[in-house]
C-alpha cells in the first residue's frame, strides 16, 4: 500500500471532476434543486383552487356564504354559471376543480335545517377531494344570525371511492413514458459519436432533419406498447375505467412521446457521452416528477412552480389523460394542453437539429 500512489490517484480524479462540467453542475444541483422544490414548490395544504360558482338564489345571505367560502382560501372563484349542469361540464372539462351550488330556495332550506349548499368536485384528484371537504366544515348563519351547524353537502365525481389508484395509474403513463423515451433518444446522438459511427452518417447522403427524425420515429412505437401495458395492467389489476375515448388517449400517449424523444434529442447534442447525457435527464426528470401533478397537488404549488410546470411536457399530459380517461372529456375540449405538447415538440426538434449542425460544422 502506497500513500503516493493513492494520493496520485485522489489527484487525478479530482482534476478529472473539475474538467467534468455536468457532474459539478450534479454535486451541486441536485441538493438545490432539491431543497428548493421540496421546501418551496411542495405544499400539500392547497389553496385557491379553481371555482365555479351557481348562485340561484342570488340573495344577501348566499352571497355572504360565497364570500365566507372564499375567504377560507380554499376555493377562488374563476366562472360564473347559472345551473349546476354548467358546473358539470366545467369540472369535465377540466376548467374548474370545484363546484358551488346555492339553490333558489337556499334560505328557507337554511332556515328548516335541511341541506343548504352543494359542492361538486373533481374526485380524479383525492388530494382536491380531501380540501373540498373542509368547505363542509364551516358554520352558516341562520335566522337572526346565529351559527348552525355544518348544512354543506360535498359531492365527488369520476371516483366516488376515492381509490388512489384510479389517479396514479393514468399518471403512471406520463412518468413512464417520460422516464424511458428521453433516456433513450438522450443517448442516440452520443451512442454513434462513442462507436464511430457519426463520420460514416455524416457522410451518406442522410440531411440532418432525416437523421435527427430516423433516430425519433422508432421509439413512438416503444412508447405505445408501454401505454398498452400499463393501461391493460391498470384495467385488469386496479379496475382504473377509460371513460372516455381509447382512440383520444393514444393521441395524448403520441403528443407526449414525441414530446420527450425531442427533448432527449436535444439533451443528446449537448452531451459529450453517454453517462453525461444520462445525468442531464435526471435533471429533466426531477422536476417533471415533483412540479407535474403527478405525486403533489399542482394547485398547491406557488405561482413561479406553475409557470415552471407549465414548461414540462409531463404537466400537460397529466391533463389530458386524466381528462380523457376520469372525465370523459376529448382531446378537442382539451385544446390548450394539445397546443402546448405540439408547441414544445416543435421547438425542441428544431433547437435539437440548430444544435447538431453547428455541432457538426
Amino acid at each position: 500500500m502506497s500513500l503516493r500512489r493513492l494520493f496520485a490517484v485522489m489527484l487525478k480524479e479530482v482534476r478529472q471532476l473539475r474538467r467534468d462540467r455536468i457532474t459539478l453542475a450534479m454535486i451541486v444541483g441536485v441538493p438545490v434543486l432539491q431543497l428548493v422544490l421540496f421546501g418551496y414548490a411542495i405544499n400539500l395544504n392547497l389553496r385557491d383552487l379553481d371555482a365555479g360558482i351557481a348562485d340561484q338564489a342570488n340573495t344577501a345571505a348566499s352571497r355572504a356564504l360565497v364570500m365566507d367560502m372564499v375567504a377560507t382560501g380554499v376555493i377562488a372563484p374563476v366562472r360564473q354559471a347559472r345551473a349546476p349542469q354548467e358546473l358539470m361540464e366545467l369540472l369535465r372539462r377540466g376548467e374548474i376543480s370545484v363546484g358551488v351550488v346555492v339553490p333558489p330556495d337556499f334560505e328557507r332550506r337554511l332556515a328548516e335545517g335541511r341541506e343548504a349548499v352543494q359542492v361538486l368536485v373533481d374526485g380524479s384528484d383525492t388530494v382536491v377531494q380531501s380540501a373540498a371537504i373542509q368547505l363542509a366544515q364551516m358554520p352558516l348563519d341562520g335566522a337572526g344570525g346565529a351559527r348552525r351547524p355544518p348544512q354543506i353537502a360535498v359531492v365527488g365525481f369520476y371516483n366516488p371511492e376515492r381509490r388512489s389508484a384510479v389517479n396514479i395509474v393514468p399518471g403512471l403513463i406520463g412518468v413512464i413514458l417520460t422516464m424511458t423515451m428521453v433516456l433513450f433518444t438522450a443517448v442516440a446522438i452520443v451512442r454513434e459519436r462513442e462507436r464511430g459511427n457519426m463520420e460514416l452518417l455524416i457522410a451518406t447522403p442522410v440531411s440532418r432533419t432525416e437523421l435527427m427524425l430516423g433516430k425519433v420515429l422508432p421509439y413512438v412505437a416503444i412508447g405505445l406498447v408501454q401505454t398498452t401495458l400499463v393501461l391493460l395492467l391498470g384495467l385488469w389489476l386496479f379496475e382504473v375505467p377509460i371513460r372516455g375515448s381509447a382512440l383520444d388517449v393514444y393521441l395524448a400517449a403520441v403528443l407526449l412521446i414525441l414530446a420527450n424523444l425531442t427533448l432527449g434529442l436535444l439533451i443528446s447534442t449537448a452531451a459529450r457521452s453517454q453517462f453525461q447525457a444520462m445525468q442531464m435527464t435526471f435533471f429533466v426528470f426531477l422536476p417533471s416528477i415533483l412540479l407535474s401533478g403527478f405525486m403533489f397537488p399542482f394547485s398547491g404549488m406557488p405561482r413561479a412552480a406553475q409557470w415552471l410546470a407549465e414548461a414540462l411536457p409531463l404537466t400537460h399530459f397529466l391533463r389530458l389523460v386524466r381528462g380523457v380517461m376520469l372525465r370523459g372529456a376529448d382531446l378537442l375540449e382539451l385544446w390548450p394542453d394539445v397546443l402546448a405538447l405540439a408547441a414544445f415538440t416543435v421547438l425542441m426538434m428544431t433547437a435539437a437539429i440548430l444544435r447538431f449542425r453547428k455541432r457538426l460544422d
